[in-house]
């Protein structure tokens, strides 16, 4: 290993078909070799993600890595080439990568509106688990020792975040953290019902604290936390909604995180059994935001691409602005975070 190689916890957001921008983040911190990665925390996109480094990881170092990370979404976009989800002739024309103009994406919508998967698909079919299961090898899976690996899922009897580690990890708990319960029926594990992890922890960070040999975690960011005025059609509240929901999570950890550090900077807390955080967050909101929630479900090849190479070129530009940051402090201030007037950074 390198002596410039500096040690990380990812943290891996989910976000439909927005988590090839993930893939992205990923492809270059692998290619980059100045990150070692220590734990991966990744809720539905973030934990497909998070199996197939892992997956590939254990076949063959970072080559592995990036080559099951590929095929992982490749195969995600073959599978969906025959789906009436696809973008109109116009669409296409200009460079629309939303499925907002699709009667189907509209019609699917209000289907779920008033019919449960439980009704509209008894026999709980699943493309997506078949495709995860014929992508990801978990034996190779819970075999990995490069790196921590945590799944979250949302528990629907008690509203709790579950976290399944990397040892025990299958395919229905990936689906578990991937199951949105207007499109799914609940996975059930062991007797338990699980709905997407996003609900409870979008992505869960506690499991990071103290686990690792690192207090470095990196959040790949793909839900906008901040949007300016108010959404005003059907789709844009649906849409707003959902991103004010699958963050909460989140910033609830990330105060937390931030309430700790000042206890301890205040000499509140000891440092023998508590240990600052550093929060870093790679984000590319500016080239995400426009793309808007029916495109979380576009799964055309040459969208993919497109956000793999935006979130190459994010953490391309992240790691040359904040490589000095990391195992020296946050490049995220929440102080100034939660005081409404945004996240700055530091390095």
């Amino acid at each position: 290993m390198s002596k410039t190689t500096k040690a990380i916890n990812l943290a891996l957001q989910g976000g439909g078909a927005h988590g090839a921008f993930t893939w992205g983040v990923l492809d270059h911190i692998l290619e980059d070799g100045r990150l070692s990665i220590a734990g991966v925390s990744g809720t539905s996109a973030g934990a497909m993600n998070a199996v197939a480094l892992a997956d590939g990881y254990t076949r063959d170092g970072p080559d592995g890595a990036r080559a099951a990370l590929d095929y992982f979404w490749r195969c995600m976009s073959k599978s969906a080439q025959q789906s009436p989800l696809q973008r109109t002739p116009m669409d296409r024309l200009t460079g629309n990568w939303g499925l907002e103009n699709n009667p189907f994406y509209h019609f699917m919508n209000a289907l779920s509106g008033v019919a449960s998967p439980y009704q509209l698909n008894p026999m709980n079919i699943n493309p997506l688990r078949d495709l995860v299961e014929e992508s990801i090898d978990f034996e190779m899976v819970r075999k990995c020792t490069a790196f921590k690996l945590f799944i979250s899922a949302t528990n629907v009897e008690t509203g709790k975040v579950k976290v399944f580690p990397r040892d025990k990890l299958t395919s229905d708990m990936v689906m578990a953290s991937a199951c949105l319960p207007s499109l799914y029926q609940a996975v059930e594990i062991d007797g338990v019902p699980y709905w997407d992890g996003g609900y409870m922890g979008n992505p869960s960070l506690f499991p990071l604290y103290g686990e690792t040999e690192t207090d470095d975690i990196v959040v790949v960011q793909i839900n906008p936390i901040e949007r300016k005025g108010a959404p005003r059609t059907p789709q844009e509240i649906d849409n707003r909604l959902n991103e004010i929901s699958f963050n909460s999570s989140l910033l609830k950890e990330l105060r937390a995180i931030d309430f700790v550090d000042r206890l301890i900077r205040d000499g509140k807390l000891s440092t023998d059994h508590y240990r600052p955080v550093r929060v870093h967050i790679m984000e590319n909101e500016d080239a995400l935001k426009p793309m808007g929630a029916s495109s979380k479900m576009n799964v055309e090849w040459a969208f993919l691409t497109r956000l793999r190479d935006i979130g190459r070129d994010t953490a391309k530009a992240w790691l040359k602005a904040n490589y000095d940051a990391i195992g020296n402090k946050s490049t995220v201030d929440l102080r100034a975070m939660f005081q409404g007037i945004g996240a700055e950074h530091q390095g």
